[in-house]
């Protein structure tokens, strides 16, 4: 198996920080179990020393697609390898990295926040003692979803940090939007970069077996973000969806035409975002009644089913706020491919020396960049990346993709 950080593509200054930082925390526990001399003794002095490089709070910052829950996962691993080195084969590096940790706690949020209850409680599970020996550890992916009340209630616990307890926190950026400056005071910043594409093509090919060709088209048209990139050298469907994004160009011809393009977006973002909920989500359903007696006969189990009503509710409305988040993940996808088309399109008209995102387009945007010139290429990616902005600003989704369709073909 490869060591834990084999993965983190294209991040040699970052893996490198962490590989100090797991060394100075595995440092610190062998010093830690010398026997103490007294509060300033020679053990005290030497643990000390030896943590220099260890912090209790981190954040990994970095563009979709740089790794940022990669990064933090594959450090959680170094902390918990039993060498402290991040072998990648010992029991700590392989349960940590299959998620089956029971000192490593993984919060993704389901919907589009992460509540105040969630993080008070995940405080407090994380101030027990490593049943392991060695850290307890908290990845918070999508830091920047966090509540207000639930960053005020993690701002505690980072600033009186329970004894052998590391938050590992991911997020976009360190702009006020995304974390409080109070928090990302208080945190070690791991910056990560959008990896090149010859680097995520090695890795396709290396780790997943795909021909050279397909992984070199899919890390450029994936823009340099691996789990899109592999999607797309192995999901029919995902090149599909992807075709069609590309096609919207060529339809808008007016205004239905744009309005057209629109609720096509939006109704594959939808179905593909169903599709992808609606295993699980009829799984967490049958689980529930299943626990809650459904199937069941006697007096009892008709009681308990009543009295279930409120419970389901309650999965409903998660289930319910998953699959908006997954509809915005992928109409965000669906934005992105056509922000590169734009992109292809401008630096086309600019005649910039760099390669286009969209090979297979390449023909079609350098048309666009003869009838639009530069100036109308620009808009119209500007018209895209304010789209995004918009919805990640809560304005309903077809509300700002109309508005973008009708400026994409006003130019």
């Amino acid at each position: 198996m490869a060591e834990v950080f084999a993965d983190l593509v294209g991040q040699a200054e970052a893996v490198a920080t962490l590989r100090r930082a797991a060394d100075s925390a595995a440092a610190l526990l062998r010093a830690e179990a010398v026997p103490a001399t007294g509060a300033g003794g020679p053990a005290a002095e030497s643990a000390a020393a030896a943590g220099a490089g260890m912090t209790h709070a981190w954040i990994f910052t970095g563009p979709p697609g740089s790794g940022r829950s990669v990064a933090a996962r594959a450090f959680a691993a170094a902390l918990q390898c039993v060498h402290g080195t991040g072998c990648g084969a010992c029991p700590g590096c392989h349960t940590t990295l299959a998620g089956t940790h029971a000192d490593v706690r993984l919060v993704v949020p389901e919907g589009l926040s992460i509540g105040v209850g969630e993080m008070r409680a995940l405080v407090l599970r994380a101030a027990s003692t490593p049943s392991g020996g060695r850290w307890q550890v908290v990845i918070i992916s999508d830091a920047d979803r966090l509540t207000e009340a639930a960053g005020n209630a993690l701002l505690k616990a980072i600033e009186e940090p329970p004894p052998r307890t590391v938050f590992l926190l991911c997020a976009p950026s360190t702009h006020p939007d995304d974390v409080s400056v109070t928090i990302r005071s208080r945190c070690r910043i791991v910056p990560l970069r959008q990896p090149p594409a010859d680097a995520v093509a090695e890795v396709l090919v290396r780790r997943d077996g795909i021909a050279p060709d397909v992984a070199g088209w899919a890390a450029a048209a994936a823009q340099g973000h691996v789990g899109r990139a592999r999607r797309l050298a192995r999901d029919p469907e995902a090149r599909q969806r992807r075709d069609a994004v590309l096609a919207v160009p060529r339809r808008l011809t007016g205004v239905g035409a744009a309005f057209d393009a629109a609720s096509a977006l939006i109704e594959a973002a939808e179905a593909e975002a169903a599709a992808s909920v609606a295993e699980l989500d009829e799984a967490e359903r049958a689980a529930l009644q299943t626990a809650l007696g459904a199937g069941g006969t006697g007096r009892g189990a008709a009681a308990a089913m009543r009295g279930a009503a409120g419970q389901l509710k309650d999965l409903e409305k998660r289930q319910k706020s998953r699959a908006t988040r997954a509809q915005r993940d992928a109409l965000d996808r669906a934005l992105v491919d056509l922000a590169g088309f734009y992109r292809d399109a401008l630096a086309s008209a600019l005649r910039a020396p760099v390669a286009p995102v969209h090979t297979d387009t390449a023909a079609l945007a350098e048309a666009g960049a003869q009838k639009w010139a530069a100036e109308g290429a620009l808009r119209r990616l500007e018209a895209v990346l304010e789209c995004r902005g918009a919805i990640e600003a809560n304005v309903k989704p077809r509300i700002a993709v109309e508005a973008m369709m009708l400026a994409l073909w006003k130019g």
